[in-house]
């Protein structure tokens, strides 16, 4: 008889324990869930206000800029052909 009270018991502390835990993922769930959006017009309002956040650099800045680019894809390309060269002549004195 005891021991059918203690696994009524026990039983019962476990239906407690899942409905306790089953309230806190309902819980999670709903921080979880993202708000709802108001449509297309709350995405352009917002892009709006990102784009004036924007700091647009100078002509000056866009000058230099370009012109650091040009020249770092001068020396790549002289790199990249000085290693072909290399490879090339490297090839035709082994294999002919």
């Amino acid at each position: 008889m005891a021991k059918n009270l203690e696994t009524v018991k026990n039983s019962s502390d476990d239906e407690e324990k899942r409905a306790n835990k089953k309230s806190k993922d309902e819980k999670s769930k709903d921080k979880a869930k993202p708000k709802k959006k108001k449509g297309i017009v709350k995405y352009f309002k917002d892009a709006r206000a990102e784009f004036k956040k924007v700091v647009w650099p100078t002509p000056k800045e866009t000058t230099r800029n370009t012109v650091v680019v040009l020249i770092m894809c001068l020396v790549a390309a002289v790199v990249i052909f000085g290693l072909d060269s290399l490879f090339g002549l490297l090839n035709k004195l082994a294999f002919h």
